[in-house]
C-alpha cells in the first residue's frame, strides 16, 4: 500500500469521480509493537481499497490529529480540535470549487469525535459529507473476521489494529505484540485523566489475538459495507 497517491491530474480528469475520500489518521503512541502513524496508516489503508474498489478520488491523508488523550506518551503529537475542523472545512471548500461535491472522511482514529460534529452540519441541507466506517461497520467487520474482542474491550492498540497492520503492512509490526495486552474495558473518566490512568503500556486490547487473516477479512467486510454509505451520497 502507499500512503499518498500517485494519480496525476490527468487521471483524475478521466476519472471524473463525484466522490472523494480523506484519510484521517493521528500521530500518537500505539505501545511498543505498532508505530506512532498507526491510525494513519489503516486509514489509508482502508481509503485505498474503497477508491479501488468504487472508483473514488482518493486523496492524501491528515496525519496528525486529535490525541489529547494520549498526551504524556513519548511521541504523540496532537492538533486542536479546530485546527481539525477548519482543515476538513477548507478541503471540502476547495474540492467542491474543483467540481467535487461528496466527501467521504475515512477515520482511523476513534478520538476524532468532532469529525461527526463536521459531517452533521455539513448535511443539513443534504447529504453531502459521510464518515467511514461506523461502528456498525466496525462491528460487522469485527465478526466476519471472527475477533474475540470487543469494541470496547479492543480500543487501543489491540486485536483491530494489529491484525490489519500484519496483513497489509507486516513489516511495521513488531513481536512484542503477542505479550501486550491489557485489559481495561471500563473507562469512564477517559476524558478527564487520559489513557495513562487506564494502561501502563499505552495499549487496551487483546493484540496478542490478531492474525493477517483477520486482517484480510476485516478489510473485505469494510469494502463490502461501504456501498451503503456511499449510496447515501450519489443516489
Amino acid at each position: 500500500m502507499q500512503l499518498l497517491t500517485t494519480a496525476t491530474s490527468h487521471d483524475e480528469s478521466a476519472r471524473e469521480a463525484k466522490v472523494a475520500l480523506l484519510p484521517v489518521g493521528s500521530f500518537e503512541q500505539h505501545g511498543d509493537h505498532l508505530p506512532l502513524a498507526t491510525d494513519t496508516i489503516i486509514a489509508c489503508i482502508m481509503a485505498e481499497r474503497l477508491a479501488a474498489a468504487y472508483n473514488l478520488f482518493l486523496l492524501p491523508p491528515i496525519t496528525i490529529s486529535l490525541s489529547h488523550e494520549h498526551a504524556g506518551f513519548y511521541g504523540t503529537v496532537s492538533l486542536s480540535a479546530r485546527t481539525l475542523i477548519a482543515t476538513v472545512e477548507d478541503i471540502f471548500s476547495s474540492l467542491e470549487e474543483a467540481g467535487v461535491h461528496r466527501l467521504v472522511i475515512v477515520n482511523g482514529h476513534g478520538g476524532n469525535y468532532v469529525l461527526s460534529n463536521v459531517v452533521q452540519e455539513s448535511n443539513v441541507t443534504g447529504p453531502r459529507m459521510a464518515i467511514f466506517p461506523g461502528r456498525e461497520d466496525l462491528t460487522a467487520a469485527r465478526e466476519h473476521a471472527e475477533m474475540i474482542s470487543t469494541l470496547s474491550e479492543d480500543m487501543h492498540g489491540g486485536e483491530w489494529e494489529t491484525s490489519i497492520l500484519l496483513h497489509a503492512m507486516p513489516e511495521v509490526v513488531r513481536a512484542t505484540y503477542t505479550q501486550n495486552d491489557h485489559d481495561a474495558p471500563h473507562r469512564p473518566h477517559l476524558l478527564t485523566t487520559g489513557m495513562q490512568e487506564y494502561t501502563p503500556n499505552g495499549i487496551i486490547g487483546k493484540p496478542s489475538a490478531a492474525s493477517a487473516e483477520k486482517g484480510k477479512a476485516a478489510l473485505e467486510s469494510l469494502v463490502e459495507s461501504f456501498a451503503d454509505t456511499l449510496g447515501l451520497l450519489v443516489n
